[in-house]
């Protein structure tokens, strides 16, 4: 049920993804306003994700499941009422505010429902919610946005967040004991500490290296398609979403059984390789054999990294983790939108793939020093035993 009501959440939010730049355009924004449609977001939800986290360190999932899910829902409706671009960009900061909201607490319950023996698997299922409405929404909503007005996306969209916290009133949830035993006047509030959980910040800083590699497909694809004259570039999603769909609860059993590192680099290196493919290609062939090696690779990386961040955290501080790789990834496209769109006016979008693919190196060498300084923790653990 978790699963389907997040389903549903995700829905409602991909499909205004495609169908809000063009509509703040109609009411005249600038190119700048525009791009502060996606940077204004991003902002919201990292700022709000560690005032979450630290919530979720006393407080019983379900009131903040289902407030999540409301807050989502109000800032929806209110959109087409929008009219005036400064209204319509402070509407998306809070939108973002309760994204960052929302993706927590619900990442976080989704943990807890889960046997730690099968996180990986687990996490790799829950996964597919978010992978299938990526599949669907966007292009119901482009074709809405098309064929009818704004205000219908808004309303389907509203619908969609509706079934959405219908399902997710009605699912049994469980709150870690530590939890429920801890007082909110026991703890005291650091943004700082809410914002980084010391235990697991190096998947985290993995996911960030991945994430400032993708970022330059978010932005740029279509674009590239147009450089290139491919006219079927919505293939990469949609080979993209089903190879993920097909390799996530695989990846999910791997990491249950092998642990995270093997299969991180694997990951990794397939989405390099499937990087370089689309920058490559010149026809529909070349870029659904990216789109494989793209969604099997960067498909089973995302939960695979936040398995790996969960299961070395303790159970009261989930919530903050969860945080903090949701946040690596709201900053790895943030500043990957920034970074290369800078650059783009000097080099071709095939030529952004390739430079911001050497980040997906850089996450292969932070895991392999990972590595070493586990074997180095277990030498020194073996000579204290010997001595």
């Amino acid at each position: 049920m978790l699963m389907l009501g997040n389903l549903f959440v995700f829905m409602s939010f991909q499909m205004l993804l495609p169908t809000l730049p063009p509509y703040i355009k109609s009411i005249g924004a600038s190119g700048l306003e525009i791009g502060l449609v996606t940077a204004l977001f991003s902002i919201g939800a990292v700022l709000s994700r560690p005032f979450i986290g630290h919530m979720l360190e006393y407080q019983n999932r379900r009131p903040l499941v289902i407030s999540g899910a409301v807050f989502l829902l109000v800032v929806t409706m209110v959109y087409p009422i929008s009219q005036i671009v400064i209204i319509f960009l402070l509407f998306r900061f809070i939108h973002g505010l309760a994204w960052g909201w929302s993706t927590t607490v619900n990442g976080t319950a989704a943990v807890d429902v889960v046997p730690s023996s099968r996180l990986g698997e687990g996490m790799g299922y829950y996964g597919l919610s978010i992978t299938i409405a990526m599949i669907i929404a966007p292009s119901v909503g482009i074709y809405l946005y098309q064929v009818t007005t704004f205000t219908t996306v808004i309303i389907i969209s509203s619908i969609l967040g509706l079934i959405a916290l219908g399902l997710l009133s009605i699912v049994r949830y469980r709150t870690p004991e530590l939890v429920q035993k801890t007082n909110r006047e026991d703890l005291t509030f650091s943004y700082f500490r809410s914002f980084i959980e010391k235990s697991s910040w190096y998947p985290s800083l993995i996911t960030l290296a991945a994430t400032l590699a993708y970022g330059t497909i978010v932005t740029f694809i279509v674009i590239f398609g147009e450089e290139r004259g491919i006219e079927h570039i919505f293939l990469f999603y949609l080979v993209n979403a089903v190879m993920a769909s097909i390799s996530r609860p695989i990846a999910g059993k791997w990491f249950d059984r092998n642990g995270p590192k093997g299969l991180v680099i694997f990951c990794l290196s397939l989405s390099f390789a499937g990087m370089w493919a689309l920058s490559l290609s010149y026809s529909a062939i070349g870029v659904m054999i990216a789109g494989v090696l793209f969604g099997i690779g960067y498909g089973s990386l995302t939960p695979t990294l936040q398995s790996w961040t969960i299961s070395i955290t303790p159970a009261n501080r989930i919530g903050v983790a969860n945080g903090m790789f949701f946040s690596s990834i709201d900053l790895g496209i943030g500043l990957s939108g920034l970074l290369f769109g800078a650059l783009a006016a000097y080099v071709e979008i095939s030529a952004l793939f390739q430079i911001s693919s050497f980040f997906l190196i850089m996450g292969i060498i932070l895991t392999l020093l990972e590595n070493r300084k586990q074997k180095a923790s277990y030498r020194n653990e073996v000579k204290t035993v010997e001595s």
